[in-house]
């Protein structure tokens, strides 16, 4: 009972400091004093990232995304920026407290719904017809806000370092005419445009491994190791990766 009076204090005073913190920063964005600004915010979060923690453990557990992918430091990132740009939307300080995890869970959200949105992707990747691949080739071709990307970006080797090698992947006896029938009809860089968009919309497990095993040159056996995998994981998540991108080219190009 002694616990549960401490952690309803320790509560109490935490939500206090947040309340008392609010007009603070306020006056500390007017300043523009971004530096004063985010070393407050650093003391609020260690309590909110036990709730980041906690909500990424439950996505984990339900199979949302894969262990790793995402961690509490990535959406406190973006935290930060949420509270700078929009701490004006509280109205009072008294609201702060609940606005900071308003905040978190629409941010939670949008990372389930861009997974639910790739496990879709995949699991309807047959029924796509050329103009939905075109439509989608020319929204990846753009970033998340919708903008057009600059050209020096884009000529930026962090933007192209994904040089897929297709004949490096599909090595088995009954995908060599594939291969060569791709080969016939599409110019390498075709390939490699729509090679990157269908693995920028997979899962990540399974595009994970297919950019280990055709970019780092990792064998299926250090792939596993790596991912802490079973050996036959690797494999069919490999052979999805593969699967998905065969139906892809084939009905938007072949058929």
């Amino acid at each position: 009972m002694k616990t549960d009076i401490n952690f309803y204090t320790n509560k109490n005073e935490y939500r206090l400091f947040v309340k008392q913190s609010y007009s603070s920063l306020i006056q500390l964005k007017k300043e523009g004093d971004k530096k004063a600004f985010n070393d407050l915010v650093l003391k609020i979060l260690p309590t909110l990232r036990n709730y980041i923690n906690r909500g990424l453990h439950v996505f984990i557990s339900k199979g949302n995304f894969s262990k790793g992918k995402y961690k509490a430091d990535d959406i406190i990132d973006q935290l930060f920026i949420e509270i700078f740009d929009h701490i004006e939307e509280v109205e009072k300080e008294d609201d702060f407290y609940a606005w900071l995890y308003l905040k978190i869970d629409e941010l939670m959200e949008d990372i389930q719904v861009e997974e639910e949105f790739n496990d879709f992707f995949f699991k309807n990747i047959d029924t796509y017809s050329k103009p939905e691949w075109d439509e989608m080739q020319e929204k990846y071709s753009t970033d998340g806000d919708g903008d057009l990307m600059l050209i020096e970006e884009l000529d930026d080797i962090s933007y192209n370092h994904n040089d897929y090698d297709l004949n490096a992947v599909f090595i088995e006896d009954n995908e060599v005419e594939f291969i060569s029938t791709i080969d016939k009809k599409l110019n390498e860089d075709t390939v490699k445009k729509h090679t990157a968009l269908v693995l920028h919309n997979l899962p990540y497990a399974m595009r994970h491994v297919f950019e280990l095993f055709t970019n780092e040159h990792l064998s299926l056996e250090e792939i596993a190791l790596i991912k802490k995998s079973t050996l036959e994981e690797v494999k069919q998540l490999l052979q999805d990766a593969k699967q998905a991108l065969q139906v892809s080219l084939f009905n938007r190009y072949l058929n």
